[in-house]
């Protein structure tokens, strides 16, 4: 029998976690990480081989010779598309479960799906994961009134943590599990025979893949579950999240490891766009424009990114989703800024309609039922695996930058973002909202991202030439700090603001690039020692 240590429950959470963490869910728990111990370690020291590859050799990522054979073999498809997957058009993102209220809103609601995350859009402290957890289980075994059985709810995404974070709280012989197996060990323990026997699932979103050989150790832990819990091969769908620049010429390879598994891919913006500075940020020939005025879906790098997604994806009969709208809409209908919001969602996701997605998602759930029915005025069916563009994608057309410059008002923006993301964690939680929009970890790694590089290369500003420098940033971090704060605030809350503006300043000045936000802050003492 493996060691185990578990801390205690979280305050007031007593009932919750021994719900979930009983003996035997503890030792299957306990078998799965044991067993996959040694792939994830190999994971992640190939991603950093495959980044000190590229930058001594000062080369570009390119399809690969060594699979072309799966690229140009026209036979294989994936596996076929689950009845209740067919229709994806709208679907709620950013669901973080341990958010009750906002949890069950969604699930009656009209959308197709639901995005459970506990990753982007989630704070994972572990008073969150056991309550995001269990308000799952409650809801699958139908435990709440008023909520309609999750054969008729909407389908349930369940998004465990990208393999770069640790459980801090449970050590299995001497090492803390990571993450993605605490999420989706306990999750598929305690509910994934009931999501099965229903119809509804178990299916899920895999975050921050990198390499077909990630999707491979993926597909290897769900053959292991599925023998283990005694479900059929093939039960566990899953959805893989291209956002990396690496993943994006693997896509076709991805598929092919989780022929049995797939659910299909999904494009977004923001993750992708900042894969580029975490990758080549230090490369000039990189530099990313102000991505308040020169970065969208339409650029050229991003449409061939999204053109290649449905592409390959409905080559093969996969699915292809695109990314959130982050727009929220006011709560009066009759004003001018409520038919903007509702104009400038429409024109987004029309585009990606136009480019072939079977669909996406909203974060507002009053943005369901406009966005189905755009959906049915320009599509026709549940899907549009028959729409296959034919465009030849090439490696440049995936790598070229967008022209533009840098704004003061989007390097502000930038800062403001990273500050208030750094700020909700230390508060637990995993969004907020800002200027219209909610925000989550995918807008703030793009936003520290390019206050770094912008240091990085010495960028002048469009409005007034003057560098963006280390002196120059901080002095825009303690106006903005000024700008979000409030005096009336309790002390702690201030100290709070200013310890975000720190942390940072602290990650933007890094000589070398931290790989993911979400990393360093989950490691960083400041976050640890907090009791959530």
């Amino acid at each position: 029998m493996d060691n185990v240590e578990l801390n205690d429950p979280p305050y007031g959470l007593e009932k919750e976690f021994n719900t979930l963490l009983t003996a035997d869910a503890i030792h299957f728990l306990s078998l799965l990480t044991s067993t996959f111990n040694n792939d994830v370690d190999k994971l992640l020291w190939n991603r950093t081989a495959r980044k000190v590859h590229l930058d001594l050799t000062n080369s570009y990522p390119d399809f690969s010779p060594a699979t072309a054979h799966i690229r140009n073999d026209t036979t294989w498809r994936v596996a076929p598309v689950p009845r209740r997957l067919q229709n994806r058009h709208v679907d709620i993102g950013d669901t973080a479960p341990c958010q009750t209220e906002r949890f069950h809103q969604a699930l009656v609601s009209s959308a197709q799906g639901i995005q459970v995350d506990f990753d982007d859009g989630n704070c994972p402290t572990f008073y969150n994961q056991i309550k995001g957890i269990f308000n799952v289980y409650q809801v699958v075994h139908e435990k709440i009134h008023g909520l309609p059985p999750v054969s008729q709810a909407p389908i349930l995404m369940l998004r465990p943590r990208a393999w770069n974070m640790v459980e801090h709280n449970m050590l299995i012989n001497g090492r803390e599990i990571p993450g993605p197996l605490f999420d989706f060990g306990l999750l598929m323990y305690h509910i994934g025979r009931r999501l099965y026997e229903n119809e509804s699932g178990p299916f899920f979103y895999l975050s921050k893949v990198e390499s077909f050989l990630e999707a491979r150790l993926w597909n290897q832990i769900f053959i292991w579950t599925e023998e283990k819990l005694g479900l059929p091969l093939g039960s566990i769908k899953a959805t893989v999240l291209i956002e990396s620049v690496l993943a994006s010429f693997e896509m076709e390879e991805i598929l092919y490891e989780l022929k049995e598994h797939s659910a299909g891919l999904n494009c977004g913006i923001w993750d992708y766009s900042a894969s580029f500075v975490n990758k080549f940020g230090h490369r000039p020939e990189f530099l990313l424009p102000d991505r308040s005025k020169y970065v969208n879906m339409e650029k050229h790098f991003l449409k061939s990114y999204m053109d290649l997604l449905v592409q390959t994806c409905h080559r093969r009969e996969a699915l292809a989703t695109g990314g959130m709208a982050a727009l929220l809409l006011p709560k009066d209908k009759n004003s001018t800024e409520y038919e903007s919001v509702i104009a400038a969602v429409t024109r987004l996701k029309l585009f990606e309609i136009n480019a072939g997605v079977d669909g996406f998602m909203v974060y507002d759930v009053d943005l369901v039922a406009p966005m189905q029915k755009l959906f049915q005025e320009h599509s026709s069916g549940p899907n549009q695996l028959h729409v296959i563009p034919s465009m030849k994608i090439s490696q440049s057309d995936l790598l070229v930058m967008p022209a533009g410059g840098v704004t003061l008002f989007g390097l502000k923006y930038n800062i403001a973002v990273g500050i208030l993301f750094i700020d909700a964690w230390l508060k637990g939680e995993g969004h907020f909202y800002y200027s219209g929009k909610v925000e989550d970890s995918a807008t703030a790694e793009i936003s520290r991202s390019q206050v770094w590089q912008w240091i990085r290369h010495q960028v002048k500003l469009e409005d007034d030439d003057r560098t963006v420098t280390r002196g120059l940033v901080r002095a825009l971090v303690q106006q903005v700090e000024r700008q979000l704060g409030d005096e009336s605030q309790p002390a702690d809350l201030q100290e709070r603001l200013h310890t975000a503006a720190e942390l940072f300043m602290e990650i933007v000045l890094k000589r070398d690039f931290p790989e993911f936000i979400t990393t360093y802050l989950n490691l960083d003492h400041t976050f640890l020692r907090r009791k959530f």
